[in-house]
């Protein structure tokens, strides 16, 4: 049976994987309420790594860079997951209609939040997936009811969550040196950078030349091509391994951009040739 999504809503989403999965855009835009069913995974937000496993709930802020890997259960080989997107259209008509706001002391600085396992969760959990795994038993108004249950839940069981869901402030100006050395390894567009560090993409490119004196694009490949010549030669990691922890799309391109820079294939270093 080939990897598949079950159910790719606007809001909601059922995926269920049957081999070990790296895909996926490593950037979260909206905040998400996540369920392992079964399997687990592995997610890097630049930081730390953080392992969920069957039967775990979590919480994933917006705005947040992150690398995932889907690892399916030893057992019966399925990876299987229960994502809610947040978006801040809907969370701004719940605040609206409910009168929820944020009160402006939220200071976590955690983008991967582990919920403590709660009844209440897992029969949301299972309530929703009694439908997901039906397609035809639903519609997209009962799913919208779904994703708001989600938001009342979160705050009943943890109220400072308000704190979290309703601040609607995008990213502010910061130290654009010390963010891209902390996060050049994720695979994402130059606009999503630019957002991050509070810029305009005109802006963040300007501001970017400026302090290294290239242009983004270079300067990325160069330190993700640097990164890579490091983990292989020093650590003796695999280059199947280690294109995708830099940064880069793919193996080939990989391969080339490496031959080029250091005079030799990725595979001649690790051989010691």
């Amino acid at each position: 049976m080939d990897d598949h999504e079950i159910l790719n809503r606007p809001r909601i989403m059922y995926s269920c994987y049957f081999k070990l999965s790296r895909e996926g855009e490593q950037f979260i835009p909206e905040h998400v309420f996540s369920y392992i069913k079964s399997g687990s995974l592995l997610i890097n937000d630049g930081k730390q790594e953080h392992l969920m496993t069957a039967g775990t709930f979590a919480f994933y802020t917006r705005d947040t860079l992150a690398k995932f890997v889907k690892m399916p259960d030893a057992d019966n080989g399925e990876f299987k997951a229960l994502s809610i997107r947040l978006d801040k259209d809907t969370l701004q008509n719940f605040s609206q209609t409910y009168g929820y706001s944020a009160s402006g002391k939220h200071t976590t600085k955690s983008s991967i939040i582990k919920l403590e396992p709660q009844p209440v969760y897992h029969g949301f959990a299972d309530s929703l997936l009694a439908y997901l795994e039906k397609p035809d038993s639903h519609s997209d108004a009962l799913l919208k009811l779904k994703v708001n249950e989600a938001i009342m839940i979160l705050l009943e069981t943890k109220p400072e969550m308000g704190d979290i869901l309703f601040d609607f402030n995008e990213p502010g100006k910061i130290d654009l040196k010390a963010f891209m050395a902390r996060n050049f390894h994720f695979n994402v567009d130059l606009s999503r950078f630019a957002y991050l560090t509070g810029r305009s993409l005109s802006t963040f490119k300007r501001d970017f030349e400026k302090i290294f004196s290239t242009t983004p694009n270079r300067w990325l490949q160069q330190k993700r091509l640097e990164e890579a010549h490091f983990l292989i030669k020093e650590k003796g990691k695999k280059p199947s391994d280690v294109y995708l922890e830099v940064g880069f799309e793919n193996l080939s391109h990989f391969s080339f951009a490496f031959k080029k820079a250091f005079g030799k294939a990725p595979s001649q270093l690790l051989s010691g040739e």
